[in-house]
């Protein structure tokens, strides 16, 4: 008997290499792909990439797609509460197990496994511990595509927002930057590769540029790329927007 499991896609590249090998191992059946999404602006939590898109990649891999609506600046309690309905949902369905494409965030993990123990799910990682050059390297040569959607500009400039992951920007990365981008420097919108049947349509829109206000809860989370780090309301984001063709 195969274990059920949900994939937590993010619809960037480190979800599209970890649902790649998931979908190698005989282990796990995906039962669907779960998405974070800005209830008020209908755009994927972090990333930015409107729902339309998200639709478009779940229809072309192939898998049903679940959406769990966020708040524009969810507190803590609030995400929490959210997410466990969600998978009471799911738990009522058969899934036993939650797979993400975490790399080496430790307190991350530990989080996900806590709270996942908490209603009986056990958590997967295919990506885990496997160095982010090898990684990056396998995506590329597996051949998938990705687009950056998200800067943080403490990390990166505007100049990166809109490109093409390829070797041209590995090499141009700073020697700060995790090449995957761990440490929420960027994040991607992938959109060819072998998990999916057809390519991605889009076209680029406009660049934007955002800067979150720190919330009033010291427990509130948020939906910018990265605000886990003490001076991370100092810092603004640029986000290429993707356009449905």
């Amino acid at each position: 008997m195969k274990k059920k499991a949900l994939f937590n896609w993010s619809s960037g590249k480190d979800s599209a290499l970890a649902l790649y090998k998931t979908l190698q191992n005989p282990e796990f059946e995906i039962s669907c792909l779960l998405t974070s999404v800005n209830q008020q602006f209908q755009r994927i939590s972090m990333h930015g990439v409107r729902v339309g898109l998200l639709e478009q990649q779940a229809k072309s891999i192939g898998l049903p797609l679940e959406i769990m609506q966020i708040p524009e600046m969810p507190t803590m309690e609030v995400y929490e509460a959210v997410m466990r309905e969600t998978l009471l949902k799911l738990k009522n369905q058969g899934v036993t197990h939650s797979v993400f494409g975490d790399i080496f965030l430790e307190d991350l993990r530990k989080y996900r496994e806590d709270k996942l123990a908490e209603i009986g799910f056990e958590g997967v990682f295919p990506l885990w511990k496997i160095p982010t050059q090898d990684l990056i390297q396998e995506f590329m040569n597996l051949g998938f595509k990705t687009i950056v959607v998200c800067v943080n500009e403490r990390f990166l400039d505007k100049s990166f927002v809109g490109r093409i992951i390829d070797q041209d920007f590995i090499n141009d990365l700073p020697k700060n930057v995790d090449v995957c981008g761990e440490n929420g420097e960027f994040h991607t919108f992938t959109f060819d590769g072998p998990i999916f049947s057809k390519p991605i349509q889009f076209e680029i829109g406009e660049v934007v540029y955002r800067k979150y206000e720190r919330p009033k809860e010291e427990d509130a989370s948020d939906t910018a790329c990265d605000t886990s780090a003490s001076d991370a309301f100092d810092f603004g984001f640029w986000y290429c927007d993707l356009v449905e063709k």
